[in-house]
């Protein structure tokens, strides 16, 4: 795997954008087209921000299904198989 980063003058200075998977389809969207809207007047400063990196191209934001998101093991509670499938995919041992 290519690293994201390189070092020059003891500094390190990105030259691969940094993936982020996300399972929210209109989050994508969003950052791809900020319009002020009656909707999105709640969104935070943070997203704001996740926005100005996606146009900068430091951040690249990819698509990923619910049931492919490996986080969920540590985010949420699921149901023994889902969690099996997380388990062995991570590699993680015994449980």
């Amino acid at each position: 795997m290519a690293s994201s980063f390189t070092r020059r003058n003891g500094r390190f200075k990105q030259i691969l954008a940094t993936m982020i998977h996300v399972d929210n389809q209109g989050c994508i969207t969003l950052t791809h087209n900020p319009v002020n809207h009656s909707r999105t007047k709640h969104i935070d400063i943070r997203h704001h921000f996740v926005c100005e990196h996606v146009a900068s191209k430091e951040v690249n934001l990819r698509y990923m299904s619910t049931k492919d998101m490996l986080a969920d093991m540590f985010t949420k509670q699921l149901p023994h198989k889902a969690f099996k499938q997380f388990h062995d995919a991570l590699g993680v041992g015994e449980h």
